[in-house]
């Protein structure tokens, strides 16, 4: 049996990782600037992280949530305090579609309206709903084509009050990015933020945050819509969440009433997940990883912000987006080469994407930095 194709892949084979490196299966060293889309929050193998997973392995793996599991008691204590909602409960889930299915879900569950507005630009994930709020129509087959999605241009509140409008005690709920990232590095306006939570609030509409990418401290805050004076209803996070190990969740309001059988997984929040989830929010707290991202991102804009072909830099502590003059599909390769150097892209062929570890130290932001002149000079 051959693997089903799912993206062209780089002829390198990583074998061993490390902090912020990768080695391959020849031995070669590579920095790594993306985190496998944001997924390598506190870094490769951390020290406090395989402690945990090793030492669960040695109690219990997996069992279903139909018994009690403390662990997962735990990490939604740490999660509401360190992101500071405390008073919101959590679902577990194994990936950002899935937090975002179950989002959708329970938005319509709560107020019984099918329709759901969201954003030019936008990626939510590649099932069902999740795609169908998704902005890319190359991925949105013919069963997940409704007229119950409606596309609002980014930053656009008067379309969007047209939209809510035109489709008056109809909306179920509007999803968003704290901050776009397949979208190329693109943030919401105040303007559209509080349009969008007073529309919501006065037609009886759900807010849906996506922080699957820009949330768990990547942005110098835990959550990047925590800049704005704005509580959703609902909050999606997954990738840094586990470090690498799949896990997803949503964060709900007490609006919400819970009922048996409502939603349920079958791996969500198991033991191994819960483990990975705690071990990643205590060393966010212990080595204040989110202030290091705001301090670590800085420094990179500084340092590269008058680069040959740099024409915009976009950025929320270290999620980066580097606007070139010209396609950055040569640059990416060159880098990763020439100079090994993992980066990534976005669906703006302009925008190199930068996604590193939060713990990363000056030195090596210097390899990144160093790399990136030697290139654009070329």
């Amino acid at each position: 049996m051959n693997l089903f194709l799912v993206y062209p892949l780089f002829n390198i084979n990583p074998v061993k990782a490390q902090g912020s490196f990768l080695w391959d299966d020849k031995g070669e060293k590579y920095l790594d600037f993306y985190g496998g889309h944001a997924v390598i929050s506190i870094g490769h193998n951390h020290p406090h992280y395989k402690k945990a997973l090793a030492d669960q392995l040695e109690k219990i793996s997996f069992y279903s949530n139909s018994v009690q599991n403390e662990l997962q008691e735990k990490l939604a204590a740490k999660l509401g305090k360190i992101s500071g909602y405390d008073n919101y409960s959590l679902f577990l889930c194994n990936s950002g579609a899935e937090a975002n299915e179950n989002a959708l879900k329970l938005a319509s569950f709560h107020n019984n309206k099918k329709k759901v507005v969201y954003f030019s630009g936008s990626f939510h994930g590649r099932t069902s709903a999740a795609v169908s709020v998704t902005d890319n129509p190359k991925i949105v087959a013919p069963v997940n084509s409704s007229d119950h999605f409606v596309k609002c241009e980014w930053n656009n509140t008067a379309q969007l009050e047209q939209i809510f409008a035109e489709n008056k005690g109809e909306i179920s709920a509007v999803i968003i990015e704290g901050i776009q990232g397949v979208g190329g590095i693109q943030f919401p306006s105040e303007e559209m933020i509080t349009s969008l939570k007073n529309l919501c609030e006065t037609n009886d509409a759900i807010v849906i945050m996506d922080e699957v990418q820009s949330g768990c401290g990547r942005s110098g805050k835990f959550f990047a819509h925590q800049e704005f004076d704005i509580q959703p209803d609902l909050i999606t996070v997954a990738k840094g969440m586990g470090n690498g190990f799949p896990m997803g969740g949503v964060l709900i309001s007490p609006k919400f009433t819970a009922s048996y059988g409502l939603l349920g997984t079958t791996f969500g929040g198991n033991h191994l997940a819960c483990a990975a989830g705690i071990a990643v929010l205590e060393v966010i707290v212990n080595e204040n990883l989110m202030d290091n991202a705001e301090k670590m991102g800085a420094y990179i804009e500084a340092k590269i912000k008058d680069f040959n072909q740099i024409t915009t830099i976009r950025r929320r502590g270290l999620m980066i987006g580097i606007e070139l003059g010209q396609p950055c599909a040569e640059i990416r390769s060159e880098l990763l080469n020439k100079y090994h150097v993992f980066t990534g892209n976005s669906n703006d062929k302009n925008v190199l994407r930068i996604l590193p570890t939060l713990n990363i130290s000056e030195k090596e932001a210097d390899i990144f930095i160093d790399a990136l002149e030697a290139v654009l000079q070329n």
